[in-house]
C-alpha cells in the first residue's frame, strides 16, 4: 500500500462523516517542506472557509495519532476550485466535453503535455481532441489532470 493510499484510508473515513465529499489529495514530498493537500466539498459543490479549518483541525488530530506520515509536512484543506484536479475516472466524467489540461508520465505520440476538449470517457482513459488530432491517454500514464476554467 503506497502512502497516498494509507493517507487516504485514514482521512476519507472522516471526512465524508462531516458532511463532506472526499474529492481528492495531494501528497508531495519535499523533506521539510512536504505538503499534503486535501480537496473536499458538499453535495452542491461549496465549501467555506470555516468549514475548511474545521476538516482541517479534525485531520491534523488524526495525521497526528496515526503517524501516517512520519516527517515534517504542511497540510492544506481546500474546494477543488474551479480549476479542479481530477483523480477518478467517475471525476473525469463529470467534465467529458469540457476543456481540460493533462500531463502525462511518459509521452504519447511525442508529447507529455496536452491541454484540449476531454472528447470521451472510457473504462481504461480518455481521449482528448487537440487541433484536429486525437489522443487516446491512459489513466495509468496520467500525473496530473485538471479541468480548464472557462470564464
Amino acid at each position: 500500500m503506497t502512502i497516498e493510499e494509507k493517507i487516504e484510508n485514514a482521512l476519507k473515513p472522516t471526512v465524508e462523516s462531516m458532511g463532506f465529499n472526499w474529492w481528492g489529495m495531494e501528497y508531495l514530498p519535499a523533506g521539510k517542506h512536504t505538503l499534503l493537500r486535501v480537496f473536499i466539498e458538499k453535495d452542491d459543490g461549496t465549501v467555506n472557509s470555516d468549514e475548511t479549518y474545521t476538516v482541517c483541525k479534525q485531520i491534523s488530530a488524526i495525521l497526528d495519532v496515526e503517524d501516517v506520515i512520519s516527517s515534517e509536512f504542511r497540510l492544506e484543506v481546500s474546494s477543488p476550485g474551479m480549476d479542479r484536479l481530477l483523480f477518478t475516472p467517475e471525476q473525469y466524467s463529470r467534465y467529458e466535453g469540457k476543456e481540460v489540461q493533462v500531463r502525462t508520465a511518459l509521452a504519447i505520440l511525442g508529447r507529455k503535455r496536452f491541454k484540449g476538449l476531454m472528447s470521451k470517457v472510457a473504462d481504461s482513459g480518455i481521449e482528448m481532441e487537440i487541433d484536429g488530432e486525437l489522443y487516446e491517454i491512459p489513466f495509468d500514464l496520467i500525473e496530473k489532470a485538471n479541468v480548464v476554467p472557462q470564464f
